[in-house]
């Protein structure tokens, strides 16, 4: 393997086989300095496979990519990956004054990986101050979250504005 061409050595395990392959460091960065998870299309020896990126091993010091592992994809075999969390929708804590704290950016799903979202999409919306959503407040069709249900994903916060502000209004 020559490191000095740009090549990163990498290995395809799953499906009974194990397979050596080299890639382009250029390549590889695309994949890898994202939030995003992808089914990468292989192209090994002439035959393709689905795989997802599972692991990246990096030089301590200068953080050059040393080594990738790719799992190959069945359609019939659920796998686990760790998917980005979206925020969507103003939290009505956020307009009380508290402010949002997104304690996890990603989470660990499981499932067919032609049933798994790009993302995982929260909408906080109804969400008040000192309220939060955790993974036992989410359920989703064709695939579940692979983390302990009393994981905290958002909350709000109370701010001092917004205790001021409380403190502020008349008693009724």
């Amino acid at each position: 393997m020559d490191r000095k061409s740009e090549l990163v050595p990498g290995i395809v395990y799953g499906g009974g086989e194990n397979t050596m392959i080299s890639l382009s460091e250029r390549e590889l960065k695309k994949v890898i300095y994202t939030p995003d998870v992808y089914l990468i299309k292989l192209s090994v020896d002439g035959k393709n496979m689905d795989v997802i990126l599972k692991e990246v091993q990096f030089h301590p010091v200068t953080d050059k990519i040393l080594h990738v592992d790719f799992l190959k994809v069945d359609d019939k075999k659920p796998v686990t990956v760790a998917l980005p969390i979206v925020i969507t929708g103003q939290a009505e804590g956020v307009k009380q004054g508290g402010k949002l704290l997104q304690v996890v950016r990603k989470v660990r799903v499981n499932g067919l990986v032609k049933n798994m979202p790009e993302t995982i999409n929260i909408d906080v919306t109804s969400l008040g101050i000192g309220k939060s959503i955790m993974v036992g407040d989410l359920s989703f069709d064709g695939y579940t979250i692979a983390e302990a249900k009393s994981l905290v994903l958002v909350t709000i916060k109370t701010t001092r504005a917004a205790r001021e502000a409380v403190q502020q209004e008349p008693a009724k």
